[in-house]
């Protein structure tokens, strides 16, 4: 903020970004692109059944890059890319308690996708925020089952 009026103390839930979900046609053609050309660690797949959507998994730094390949043409990630195309479909941020912060912002009339924390990649909680109330970027929120924002 100007004149150094935030501190990190305030920071006091976002506990930092967990991953960037970017929407693939193909995992078996843009894993090679991570895994090889950027050369990030490759930390394996996943299928999220309700989501309808397979998740290959990378880390980097302190964060991970989540290729999201449609397993359905009726998800969310396959109507994405019908409106869209491939490429970034939402920033998640590591809380460390889901329903706090989602009691927080409902408080603050931000408008939320999921009212209450489901299941995500790798166990952990989530919540979408909607993007009307977040300058048209979709938020995700994550817990990991620890109870604390996932740490590297």
């Amino acid at each position: 903020m100007p004149g150094g009026c935030w501190t990190k103390k305030d920071a006091k839930m976002i506990q930092g970004i967990d991953h960037i979900g970017i929407a693939v046609r193909s995992l078996a053609e843009a894993v090679p692109v991570y895994r090889d050309l950027l050369r990030l660690t490759y930390l394996g797949q996943e299928e999220v059944l309700d989501q309808k959507v397979r998740v290959a998994v990378f880390e980097v730094g302190e964060a991970r890059i989540e290729l999201l390949e449609p397993t359905s043409g009726d998800g969310p990630i396959a109507s994405f890319i019908e409106r869209h195309g491939p490429g970034i479909h939402h920033v998640a941020y590591g809380v460390d308690d889901l329903r706090a912060e989602l009691g927080r912002l409902r408080e603050q009339g931000v408008s939320l996708i999921d009212a209450e924390p489901r299941r995500g990649a790798g166990g952990s909680l989530i919540a979408f925020l909607h993007p009307r109330s977040t300058g048209r970027v979709l938020v995700e929120l994550c817990e990991h089952s620890s109870g604390k924002a996932r740490e590297t």
